[in-house]
C-alpha cells in the first residue's frame, strides 16, 4: 500500500469513529452516491454551517479539489494524497460549456459561462442548494471562501455579496465605475477589486452571515449583468475597508491576491505595486512587452509572465529576483504560478507546465497529454492541481513536487475510455515584428475644464501594444492598451485644445493621430437618463436612449463607449438616438454595459449616463472543427464526427446533418447516417445551431461499404485436389472467400476462409469438376459463374507374375467393396490389363508375396469394370504415377 492509500485508510478508520460504525469500504473509481453522503452526513452531525463532533475527520480528508470536465459535463473530486478521483456529480445541460468552479470545504459554486446560471452545491448531498441567473459570457465572476462568497459584475462595476446556501444577496452591493476587473481573496478574507478608471485597488470585507438562509431570489432575478439588479438584501452589507492608489487613471491593471494583501500590475508602464497590511510598494520592472500575473499568489513572491516574449520576472519583497525564459515556441503562456519554491507556467499549445526552481532553472516538464486546449492551475489544501477541462486528464503536486496522474473518466463511473490524444499544433510562425500604426477614429469631446478623448484600436504589427500616449493636454497622458476612452481634467474653458494619441509596443512609438478641436465649456447639455442595449441574432448591438436636454443648445451627436471586464473603449457616435455597433466589432461571448454622452453644436459634452444592462454580442456558431466522416463496416452507413466550434456567444444546442437528402439533429458530436447507397461516396454537411439560428457548414466524405468484387486466376488441379487463386477488392469491408467444387452429383465447399489461393480436396482423379468461387463481407455475397477443371488422371496395371507358372492363370479379383469375399467378386482380370484409377479406399489387408515384389497393402483403389465402379486390391495393382497410392482421393 502507498502513503496516499494508507492516509486514505487512515481518514476512513477516523470516519468510522467519528460514526460509530464499522468501515464500508467504496471500491476504487465507484461513484459515491448522493444517499451514501446524505447517511454519512446525518451520522455525524453535519450541518451547511454548523460543524459537528466528527467535521474534524472531514477536513483532514479535504485534501482535494472539484475539476471540470467539459465533453462529460461533470465535476469530479479529486483526492490531493491519492490522486484519485473519488465522487462526481454531472451537471446538466452544460456539455462543452465552460464552467467557473469555485470552492471550500462547505461549498462549491458553479458557473456556466455559457448560460451565465450560477448554481450552489451542497456537499453533503451533491445535489443544488440554489440557482440563480446572471448574464452570459465573460465579465460576470464568482469569488468564495469560507462562508464568503461574492458575484463581480466587472462590466458594470458591481460587487455583490451573496449567501452560499441560497444564493440570495446580503446587503446593498459595493459600487464602482463600469469596467473593474479583479475579484479575488487574499489569505486574511479580503475580496480586492481593480478600479481602472481611477487607477486604484479596493478590498471589501465580507458582512456575517444570518443565522439561516433566506428563501431563494423568485425566478426571474438577475443578480449580474443588469444596471439595477434585483434582489437587494437586507441587514448588513459587505464594507469597503481599504482604497489604495497603484497608478494613473486609465492604465490596465492586472491582480494577484497574496497570503496577507494584493499586488496590483500596472500593464499599462510595468510597474508593480504590493499591498501588504499598511505596507504599500512599488517596483518598475523592465518588461518587453504585456505582463500578466496569476489570481492568487502563495508566499512573497510574485512571477510576472510575459507571454509574447516567454519570459518570466519573479518580484519579492525586496525587489526583482530572477528571471528566466519558458522552453518553447509562441505566446500562449498562463501565468506563471508559484508553489513550493518553485514555479509552474502552462504552455497550452503543447500541453506542457514547465517547472522552474528558484535559480530560474527549468527542474522538470509535466506533460499533461491530450490536454487540447486550456490548462487551468490553482493551489488548494496545500497541493497544486493542474486541469485540464477539455480532457480526461489532470495532474497534481504536493509540497515535496511529486506529480501524480489523474484520470478523471477512471474505470468508466460516468465517461467512456479517454480520447486520443491530438496531435501537436505545428510551431507557430515567427511574426514580423514592428512598431504599431496609428489609432483610428480619434475623436474628442468637451467638458467643463475637461475634454474626452476615444479612438479605436491600431494595428499593433506583431507586438501587443501596452499603451497610449495621449498628449494636447497639461501634460502627456499614458494610458492602457484596453482603456482607450480616458478623461482630460485640468484645461481652461474657452480655449481650443486638439489631442494627438500614438500607440507604444515592444518595438517603439507608432505615427500620431490627431482629433478634432474641441473648446472646453460649462455650458454642458444633459446626458441621457437611460441608456438601453439589445444583442441581436446578426451578431450587431443596438444600443438606444431618449434624447438628452442640451439646456439651451441643441444636439448635435451622441458618443457610446462600451465597458468589459478591466476596459472601456469607444463603441461609435451619431447624430440619433440609437446605435448599431455592426458585427463583429465587439468580442462574442464578452460582457458589454454602454454609457453614452450628449454633445451639443458647440462641441460640449455631457458627463456620461447611467450604464446600460449588459448584454453579450451573439452570432451563429462558427464552423464545426476537425470534421471527419467514415464507413464503419456496416452497408449504406457512414459515420460523422466533428468538434465543437466557437458557440459566438450563445450556448450551442444541436448540430444539423445533413447527407444525402437525410437531415438528422443531435446534441453531440458524432452521427450515424443509415440508409445509403452501398459503394457510393457521400458527402455529409454539418453545422452548429443557437440562439442566432444555424452557422456555416463543415464538410467530410466517405465512401460507403459494398460487396466485395472477386477476379479469378487459372485454377490448377492435381488428382487429388483442386486450387483456385482468388484477387478480391474488399470495397471498405474485410472480405472472406468460399469455393464449391462439384461433379456427378456431390459438391464439396472449402468453407469460409481469407482469400488468396484456396484448395478443395477431391475425391475422383481423371474428373471434370464445375467450381464456384464465392466472396462475402458485411455488405452482401458475390458469387462468381461456375467454371471447369479437371484433375489429373492415373492409370494403372494389373500386376501378377508367376514366372511361367500357373498361379496367376486364374487371374485376380475385382470386388465390388474392398474385402475378399468370392460372393462380392463380378470377375477377375488378368495380368498387365490396364485401367484408369478413380480413388482409394481402406479394406482388408492384401499380399501379393513374390508374385507382385512381395507388395502388400490395405488400400484398394477404384476403377470400373464391366462398367460399374469395383475394386481392385493395391497390392496387385500397379500405378504409373511411380505406384504412390497417396497420389489418388479418397473414395467418398
Amino acid at each position: 500500500m502507498t502513503g496516499g492509500d494508507s492516509a486514505a485508510q487512515d481518514l476512513g478508520e477516523a470516519l468510522d469513529a467519528a460514526l460509530g460504525k464499522p468501515r464500508r469500504r467504496i471500491p476504487r473509481g465507484g461513484l459515491v452516491t448522493g444517499g451514501v453522503v446524505v447517511a454519512l452526513v446525518a451520522a455525524m452531525g453535519f450541518t451547511v454551517l454548523g460543524l459537528g463532533v466528527a467535521d474534524n475527520a472531514v477536513a483532514n480528508y479535504d485534501a482535494s479539489s472539484w475539476l471540470w470536465s467539459r465533453a462529460k459535463s461533470e465535476v469530479a473530486r479529486v483526492n490531493g494524497l491519492t490522486g484519485r478521483v473519488d465522487t462526481r456529480v454531472e451537471v446538466a445541460q452544460s456539455r462543452n460549456h465552460t464552467m467557473q468552479v469555485t470552492q471550500t470545504d462547505r461549498f462549491l459554486i458553479l458557473r456556466d459561462l455559457t448560460t451565465g446560471q450560477i448554481s450552489s452545491l451542497d456537499l453533503a448531498t451533491l445535489q443544488v442548494m440554489a440557482t440563480t441567473r446572471t448574464t452570459s459570457g465573460l465579465g460576470v465572476s464568482v469569488a468564495l471562501q469560507d462562508d464568503a462568497a461574492f458575484v463581480v459584475d466587472a462590466p458594470q462595476g458591481v460587487v455583490r455579496q451573496l449567501d452560499p446556501r441560497s444564493l440570495v444577496p446580503i446587503g446593498e452591493p459595493v459600487r464602482y465605475p463600469p469596467g473593474i476587473s479583479g475579484g479575488t481573496f487574499d489569505g486574511t478574507g479580503r475580496l480586492w477589486v481593480a478600479v481602472p478608471s481611477e487607477g486604484t485597488v479596493s478590498a471589501i470585507t465580507a458582512a456575517p452571515l444570518p443565522s439561516a438562509p433566506a428563501d431563494a431570489p423568485p425566478t426571474g432575478t438577475v443578480l449580474a449583468g443588469v444596471a439595477n439588479p434585483g434582489g437587494s438584501g437586507g441587514g448588513v452589507s459587505p464594507t469597503q475597508v481599504k482604497t489604495v492608489t497603484v497608478a494613473d487613471p486609465s492604465h490596465d491593471l492586472a491582480v494577484s491576491t497574496l497570503d496577507d494583501g494584493v499586488a496590483v500590475l500596472d500593464r499599462t508602464t510595468g510597474a508593480l505595486t504590493t499591498v501588504r497590511g499598511d505596507q504599500e510598494k512599488q517596483v518598475a520592472l523592465e518588461l518587453s512587452g504585456i505582463g500578466t500575473v496569476p489570481a492568487r499568489t502563495n508566499g512573497p513572491d510574485v512571477p510576472v509572465t510575459v507571454a509574447e516574449g516567454r519570459r518570466v520576472v519573479v518580484v519579492g519583497e525586496g525587489g526583482p529576483g530572477i528571471q528566466f525564459v519558458v522552453p518553447g515556441a509562441g505566446n500562449e503562456l498562463r501565468p506563471a504560478v508559484a508553489w513550493a519554491g518553485r514555479y509552474y507556467c502552462a504552455d497550452e499549445r503543447t500541453g506542457t507546465v514547465h517547472v522552474f526552481d528558484e535559480r530560474g532553472q527549468v527542474v522538470d516538464t509535466i506533460e499533461v497529454r491530450g490536454a487540447n486546449g486550456p490548462l487551468e492551475l490553482e493551489v488548494r489544501e496545500n497541493y497544486l492541481f493542474i486541469n485540464a477541462p477539455n480532457s480526461a486528464t489532470a495532474r497534481v503536486v504536493d509540497d515535496k513536487h511529486q506529480v501524480r496522474v489523474v484520470d478523471k473518466y477512471a474505470d468508466d463511473v460516468l465517461g467512456g475510455d479517454p480520447p486520443k490524444d491530438p496531435p501537436l499544433p505545428p510551431p507557430p510562425k515567427k511574426p514580423v515584428i514592428g512598431k504599431p500604426g496609428a489609432p483610428r477614429s480619434v475623436t474628442a469631446t468637451a467638458g467643463d475644464k475637461l475634454a474626452r478623448v476615444s479612438w479605436k484600436a491600431a494595428d499593433d504589427n506583431g507586438a501587443a501594444i501596452t499603451k497610449y500616449v495621449v498628449e494636447g493636454g497639461p501634460q502627456p497622458v499614458e494610458v492602457g492598451a484596453r482603456q482607450r476612452s480616458i478623461e482630460i481634467t485640468g484645461l481652461t474653458n474657452g480655449e481650443t485644445y486638439r489631442f494627438s494619441v500614438r500607440a507604444v509596443n515592444g518595438k517603439g512609438a507608432g505615427p500620431t493621430k490627431r482629433s478634432n478641436p474641441v473648446m472646453p465649456t460649462a455650458d454642458v447639455p444633459d446626458p441621457p437618463a437611460s441608456v438601453t442595449a439589445e444583442a441581436r441574432p446578426d451578431g450587431t448591438v443596438r444600443i438606444s436612449w431618449p434624447a438628452a436636454n442640451g439646456q439651451g443648445n441643441t444636439i448635435a451627436k451622441y458618443a457610446v463607449t462600451s465597458a468589459t471586464a478591466g476596459a472601456t473603449a469607444p463603441a461609435g457616435e451619431t447624430t440619433k438616438t440609437e446605435l448599431v455597433v455592426p458585427a463583429g466589432e465587439l468580442d462574442y461571448g464578452t460582457q458589454y454595459a454602454f454609457t453614452v454622452v450628449a454633445v451639443s453644436d458647440k462641441g460640449a459634452a455631457s458627463t456620461p449616463s447611467p450604464a446600460s444592462d449588459t448584454v453579450v454580442p451573439f452570432t451563429v456558431p462558427g464552423k464545426p472543427l476537425d470534421t471527419a466522416a467514415v464507413a464503419p463496416n456496416e452497408p449504406g452507413t457512414i459515420t460523422v464526427s466533428w468538434g465543437v466550434p466557437a458557440d459566438n456567444g450563445r450556448p450551442i444546442t444541436e448540430y444539423v446533418v445533413t447527407v444525402a437528402g437525410q437531415t438528422l439533429r443531435t446534441a453531440g458530436t458524432t452521427q450515424k447516417v443509415t440508409g445509403l447507397p452501398e459503394g457510393e461516396t457521400a458527402t455529409a454537411s454539418v453545422r452548429a445551431v443557437n440562439e442566432a439560428g444555424e452557422g456555416p457548414e463543415a464538410t467530410a466524405t466517405a465512401t460507403t461499404i459494398a460487396k466485395p468484387a472477386l477476379t479469378l486466376g487459372a485454377a490448377t488441379a492435381s488428382s487429388t485436389a483442386i486450387t483456385v487463386p482468388i484477387t478480391v477488392d474488399d470495397n471498405g469491408s474485410p472480405a472472406q472467400c468460399h469455393v464449391t467444387i462439384s461433379s456427378g452429383g456431390r459438391s464439396v465447399a472449402s468453407g469460409w476462409q481469407g482469400c488468396g489461393n484456396i484448395t478443395v480436396a477431391a475425391w475422383r482423379a481423371g474428373t471434370t469438376y464445375s467450381y464456384v468461387a464465392s466472396a462475402r463481407n458485411n455488405a452482401g455475397q458475390v458469387d462468381e459463374p461456375a467454371r471447369n477443371v479437371a484433375t489429373t488422371a492415373v492409370n494403372g496395371v494389373v500386376t501378377c507374375n508367376d514366372g511361367g507358372g500357373t498361379y496367376c492363370d486364374s487371374g485376380i479379383g475385382i470386388y465390388t467393396g474392398t474385402r475378399q469375399v468370392q460372393s462380392e467378386s463380378p470377375g477377375t482380370s488378368q495380368n498387365g490389363t490396364g485401367y484408369q484409377a478413380w480413388c482409394k479406399a481402406t479394406g482388408t489387408n492384401i499380399r501379393a508375396v513374390q508374385y507382385n515384389n512381395n507388395k502388400a497393402s490395405t488400400w484398394w483403389v477404384q476403377i470400373t469394370f464391366r462398367g460399374n465402379a469395383n475394386y481392385i486390391p493395391f497390392a496387385w495393382f500397379n500405378l504409373d504415377n511411380g505406384d504412390n497410392i497417396n497420389g489418388l482421393p479418397t473414395c467418398v
